[in-house]
């Protein structure tokens, strides 16, 4: 009997789709196993632990680039490094968060001004986007 999974058996015990394997592969964040002659590929547990570290990096807002540099670290001893990569992501999430409150604020003041409009004259949200207002 074989060791290892099917990429199959891998994306449903990872909770990915195959292809989202295939795409990391291509990205260079999952080794793609040797196929034996007349077999198919198997993975290890280490390529769905892989996975596991992609999927929550992604969830505090690590694009798949910023994900590959911190698994070229992944031994864990280069802390410099990795909290480089983290503190660059954290900034840029304070200047996204800040861009997007001036955003809410500005589109909170065009909703305002359309109830204050009441329904008469142009619309007073058609009128900014149009650059008129």
């Amino acid at each position: 009997m074989q060791q290892g999974m099917t990429i199959g058996r891998l994306a449903k015990a990872a909770g990915v789709n195959v292809e989202t394997i295939r795409y990391y592969q291509r990205r260079g964040l999952i080794v793609e196993p040797g196929k034996p002659q007349g077999g198919q590929r198997r993975y290890s547990n280490v390529a769905l632990s892989r996975i596991a570290f992609i999927r929550r990096a992604q969830q505090l807002g690590f694009s798949l680039a910023e994900v590959k540099e911190l698994l070229e670290h992944s031994e864990g001893r280069n802390h410099r490094e990795t909290r480089r990569i983290a503190e660059r992501k954290h900034a840029s999430l304070d200047l996204h968060i800040s861009q997007l409150t001036q955003m809410r604020k500005r589109l909170k003041a065009l909703i305002q001004r359309s109830l204050k409009a009441d329904g008469k004259g142009a619309c007073p949200i058609i009128s900014a986007l149009s650059g008129e207002g």
